[in-house]
């Protein structure tokens, strides 16, 4: 009888211990949740792109490794509303299973996802999500701000064009976290530099009718009009104020978020002299043309904006994390081995993870190409100053992170 008690204590204890190891990746799988603006202002720049991008990343890393990691992807649509975005996020991790969530355009709705999956200790890797804030005040351990933030915009953009002259500043800014962090952010620049900020409006998101608002920069004088917006908002606003005459008229327009995708919208006759800064660009170079010409071939013959690179290589630094552990449960031990991991990809080279959780990397300022410069299709972009990645964000001791000792 103590003997089959015992042989049966032994198998409950083999069972227990091979149950435990398999519950390391919760449910046998690693759960991605690629949570976007599918179908407003931001679905060109991420939404369906966006999970193109994460499949890929999937196919790459499994190829590349021999990993047998189970990794499934799933995505929704947030509509860039914070209560939308925290409902998903919540019903993901609590129903669905999802591990991990990435892209998440809007910074108000990048906030709020960030305390869901804080509150249930998993991951979110944001890309496209822009107020520095995401590192600074409000910072936390289960989250990486991975492609671009608000003071690289500022310090990039924002302060070359005040070098070159446009030291007088009205501001047309989106009426969102984002919008007012990026404004925030470009006024201490101009101001630093020797600059002036002389007026803003704020314009609610996905406004059709900027005349109003153009009207008033136009009254401004001012010889810089600061877009502190995207998307969408972008395109509308630099198209409306071409109708106006505000360029003819003498006024800039500075684009302090743009992506590719708004250049391809808005043409190269529009668009062309405008700068810009990115942290990525298809057409740098051989691994970016590759990829890129991949990516293309599997969204309609579009090339990736920054945001979806992002997706992309934040993805694939998760998963060699995951790997690593053999452990997807626990959020803030999976973050932690991604900011020891080294990041090394294709798309954005050599970088890191600080404590903050900001992903480090350079950043470039382009000029957008006259119509006459480009030589073929998507081929928009002249670099005119690479931002080394120890200068393209904001310094560690300056944010106001609680992680940061």
């Amino acid at each position: 009888m103590k003997r089959k008690l015992l042989c049966a204590l032994i198998a409950g204890l083999g069972l227990a211990v091979a149950g435990g190891v398999q519950a390391a990746i919760t449910g046998g799988v690693v759960k991605v949740g690629v949570l976007s603006d599918m179908s407003g202002p931001y679905a060109d720049l991420s939404g369906p792109g966006s999970v193109v991008a994460a499949k890929m990343a999937v196919e790459d890393y499994l190829k590349q490794t021999g990993s047998k990691l189970k990794i499934e992807i799933v995505s929704a649509d947030h509509q860039n509303k914070p209560d939308v975005g925290s409902s998903i996020t919540r019903k993901w991790i609590d129903s669905d299973g999802v591990d991990m969530i990435l892209d998440v355009p809007t910074s108000s709705v990048m906030f709020a996802v960030a305390e869901v999956v804080k509150e249930k200790n998993k991951v979110f890797v944001d890309s496209t999500g822009g107020s520095s804030d995401m590192t600074g005040k409000s910072c936390n351990a289960n989250t990486v701000h991975w492609t671009y933030d608000t003071w690289m915009l500022a310090h990039g953009t924002g302060s070359a064009v005040v070098k070159a002259g446009g030291d007088s500043w009205f501001f047309l800014t989106a009426d969102y976290a984002f919008g007012h962090a990026l404004e925030k952010d470009t006024s201490e620049v101009v101001k630093a530099s020797g600059g002036k900020v002389l007026g803003n409006v704020k314009v609610p998101l996905g406004t059709q009718d900027f005349s109003s608002f153009l009207l008033q920069a136009q009254a401004s004088k001012a010889k810089i009009i600061g877009l502190a917006n995207a998307g969408a908002d972008t395109i509308n606003s630099i198209k409306q104020a071409a109708e106006f005459g505000i360029v003819a008229g003498g006024q800039k327009m500075a684009g302090l978020l743009v992506f590719i995708s708004d250049i391809h919208g808005l043409g190269l006759k529009s668009a062309q002299g405008l700068q810009l800064t990115e942290t990525f660009y298809w057409d740098m170079n051989d691994g970016t043309r590759a990829w890129s010409k991949r990516f293309g071939a599997l969204h309609g013959g579009k090339m990736p904006t920054m945001v979806q690179a992002g997706v992309y290589s934040g993805l694939l630094h998760y998963l060699k994390a995951v790997d690593a552990l053999q452990d997807d449960s626990d959020g803030v031990k999976v973050v932690d081995e991604m900011k020891k991991l080294p990041t090394d990809d294709p798309l954005f080279g050599q970088g890191k993870i600080r404590v903050d959780g900001r992903k480090i990397h350079p950043a470039y300022l382009f000029e957008v190409k006259a119509p006459s410069e480009s030589k073929y299709p998507w081929d928009y972009y002249k670099l005119v100053q690479t931002i080394p990645a120890d200068k393209a964000f904001r310094p560690l001791n300056e944010g106001g992170c609680y992680l940061v000792k």
